[in-house]
């Protein structure tokens, strides 16, 4: 069996065990294509020397696979029409690359009985997760990018992409808990060597505005003080505000958004057992409201020992908590002015980034 440097050797099998396949094998991994460039690191992510040698040999791929490109007609004979299978074999390949690692780290953890290589794989599992970013990173943009890419088939190849993102999200997350179950990963964002969200994407909505995507993998609470009281928070959006092109030097601001839900029984201070369980969780997106300190005082920020902030509510959206793409559907129409005149507060509003896009 191929090895890595987080697997010391060959595991003892149980009777229930069955044998893992290779793991990470060279040229079994089809996400060469150097157009997919990595998104920057998140704060909290781990840079330690070792790890990126392992990211390194992680990354080594096989002979460039070809990916979904733009179906923009060219000079010459129109080339005959690819149907959508064919299209997608590649990224769905990818897809069957990345769920297969994912199960081989959770074979070693269920069947393992080296305390040692459970504890060297949990020390893997954020490079494995940033090994997924420029999958994601892929999915996302070519899926929701503006303008539209696909021309025609733009909506069907937007659902398929978004689907494979969310199935992948989904498995990562599954992944994550079981490890912090096991003990050998923390979830408490608090913690800067914590699991406690991971990124799942970028895309772009104006030219001088992107959105990036993290998913927490357990509830959290909304500020580390636990205010506002009963609220917790699921996923997160930066949104990226850059100046104009061509304009005076490349200023950015980063807004904040979130999906959460507020815990309605411990509101009214009702017991779980005197509640309806679906009724508990209200969700809703909002925005981080920061309440201090000034940004031009640093004194008052080094003896800040966490920023407040307050949670602006902008759509309520019921007691059932929308799917990882929905969710983030809903982000995109509040950003473009579809569901009322809500604005970022810094940007001019939806009509100034259509302008800016025209």
């Amino acid at each position: 069996m191929a090895t890595e440097q987080w697997f010391v050797g060959p595991l003892p099998r149980g009777p229930r065990e069955t044998q893992p396949p290779d793991d990470f094998e060279p040229g079994a991994q089809p996400c060469g294509d150097p157009s997919w460039s990595t998104p920057p690191g998140q704060p909290g992510d781990p840079a330690k020397a070792q790890q990126a040698d392992v990211q390194e040999q992680l990354l080594e791929a096989s002979p460039s696979t070809p990916t979904l490109g733009p179906l923009a007609p060219g000079p010459g004979p129109i080339p005959p029409r690819l149907s959508l299978d064919t299209m997608f074999s590649p990224i769905t390949e990818q897809l069957h690359y990345l769920l297969k690692k994912a199960d081989d780290f959770q074979s070693y953890l269920i069947y393992s009985r080296d305390q040692v290589q459970k504890e060297q794989l949990a020390k893997a599992m954020p490079t494995f997760l940033k090994m997924c970013e420029p999958y994601f990173l892929y999915l996302e943009a070519a899926a929701r990018s503006m303008p539209p890419i696909y021309g025609a088939l733009q909506e069907l190849v937007r659902k398929g992409l978004l689907e494979i993102s969310q199935q992948l999200t989904l498995r990562l997350e599954q992944l994550v808990l079981m490890y912090a179950s096991f003990g050998f990963v923390d979830l408490e964002e608090t913690d800067p060597l914590s699991i406690s969200c991971f990124f799942c994407g970028r895309f772009s909505i104006s030219p001088s505005h992107e959105v990036s995507i993290f998913r927490y993998c357990a509830p959290a609470a909304y500020t580390a003080s636990r205010f506002p009281r009963y609220l917790y928070k699921k996923m997160r959006w930066n949104l990226e505000t850059t100046s104009e092109p061509g304009g005076q030097g490349q200023d950015s601001h980063v807004d904040y958004y979130f999906l959460c839900y507020r815990d309605t029984w411990e509101d009214t201070g009702k017991s779980p057992a005197n509640s309806c369980p679906q009724i508990q969780k209200l969700w809703s997106i909002g925005r981080w409201v920061p309440l201090g300190p000034a940004k031009d005082d640093l004194y008052s920020w080094i003896l800040c020992p966490q920023p407040p902030g307050d949670y602006q509510q902008l759509l309520t959206i019921g007691f059932e908590e929308p799917s990882h793409m929905l969710a983030t559907d809903l982000l995109v129409q509040i950003l473009t002015g579809q569901t009322g005149p809500v604005r970022p507060p810094s940007a001019a509003g939806p009509a100034a980034w259509a302008a800016q896009g025209s």
